[in-house]
């Protein structure tokens, strides 16, 4: 949610980390950031520049922020190559924190967002974090807002979600935690909504009474360090469910993908083996008629058959005292419009040489 505090809990992370002194790595991933308050280990500013990338491709902010994430993501296997060397390292962090940007759906419904979830997810179990102004949600409408956005991206990314409640230290999120346990005290809030909103609220929150029970809710605060341990806490309750649930099923997803591909590529060689044989199959005429033959061998009709048939049957190739003074008396059922027609495709004009040397080499054999 855009102007949550999402960057100051980011900075929060970073300091209570540091003075726990407990390992940890962190991405920046918001290209149209100014300054970030806390040191970022890998920065997406450091590879692309999001003002150039606007100037160059005539773009708006939104637009040059979905660019420079697009172009970022082409080299995102060595964020995870880099990240990979951290871990097999004499200290591996405990956390890797990534901060998105806000926009939400310039990151969750993008191309580039599901290639860098998917990526991470496959290598590293992978919470999503997604974190709400409570100040703002005090109304019932926007409480149901965020809810939906919470939602979609669950079933967008189908990976552990902790709803964070920022800003207790301003409203304290009590309220919210009600409303998503007490669907009674979620309606009697949006009766005082006359709007058309306040309808579709309604008839929703129903549907949301399961969602709500799949999640991980805490309150924190970026600006005093409230609810940091508990913050923790949920990320570790969620990292165990990413073994026991998500993890199987990106396993099953990886196995029918690895199904797929195989067959594909059986498919392809059966294709190409198939593609094979019939651009090397040779083709001989012989009695006006086209017939198929294997590479390297030639096969006869059945009117030619007689001229080259065993020694032991054949008196065609017989020696004669005179030597046939035209090619066409060489071979029984084979005549000057057989060689006409052979004559009309290149290849088989060779093909008509290679049958005159064999009928002379036939011929010399039994001399």
């Amino acid at each position: 949610m855009a102007g949550s505090g999402k960057t100051t809990l980011m900075q929060r992370l970073n300091a209570h980390l540091h003075a726990e002194k407990t390992p940890y790595y962190m991405v920046n991933l918001d290209p149209a950031v100014l300054e970030t308050p806390f040191g970022a280990h890998v920065d997406i500013r450091d590879t692309v520049n999001y003002r150039e990338v606007m100037k160059q491709y005539s773009l708006g902010p939104n637009g040059g922020i979905l660019t420079a994430l697009n172009l970022f993501a082409t080299r995102f296997e060595q964020v995870l190559g880099l990240l990979g060397k951290r871990v097999a390292g004499p200290t591996p962090p405990k956390y890797a924190l990534f901060d998105t940007p806000g926009q939400i759906e310039i990151f969750t419904w993008s191309a580039s967002g599901q290639i860098i979830t998917e990526s991470l997810a496959a290598s590293h179990p992978t919470v999503i974090v997604y974190v709400v102004d409570t100040v703002r949600c005090q109304n019932a409408v926007t409480f149901m807002s965020n809810m939906l956005y919470a939602c979609s991206i669950l079933y967008k990314l189908k990976l552990p979600l902790v709803l964070a409640f920022n800003k207790v230290d301003v409203a304290p999120c009590d309220f919210a935690k009600e409303w998503m346990s007490d669907l009674d005290a979620f309606t009697e809030a949006l009766q005082q909504e006359r709007s058309y909103m306040g309808s579709l609220a309604q008839s929703m929150a129903l549907m949301l009474e399961e969602f709500y029970a799949s999640l991980t809710a805490v309150g924190v605060s970026a600006l005093s360090g409230e609810g940091m341990d508990g913050f923790f806490a949920a990320l570790d309750k969620a990292s165990a469910e990413y073994w026991q649930t998500y993890a199987r099923e990106l396993e099953k997803q990886r196995e029918q993908r690895r199904q797929e591909e195989e067959e594909r590529l059986r498919r392809a060689r059966e294709a190409m083996a198939k593609d094979g044989l019939q651009a090397a199959g040779a083709k001989v005429v012989l009695d006006g008629n086209r017939r198929t033959a294997q590479p390297g061998a030639w096969q006869p009709t059945a009117g030619a058959r007689g001229a080259v048939a065993d020694d032991d049957e054949g008196a065609a190739f017989d020696d004669e005292e005179d030597e046939p003074t035209s090619m066409y008396t060489r071979g029984a059922g084979y005549n000057k419009e057989d060689e006409e027609y052979a004559m009309e495709d290149p290849d088989d004009g060779e093909e008509l040489e290679s049958l005159k040397r064999y009928l002379d080499q036939r011929k010399a054999d039994r001399s």
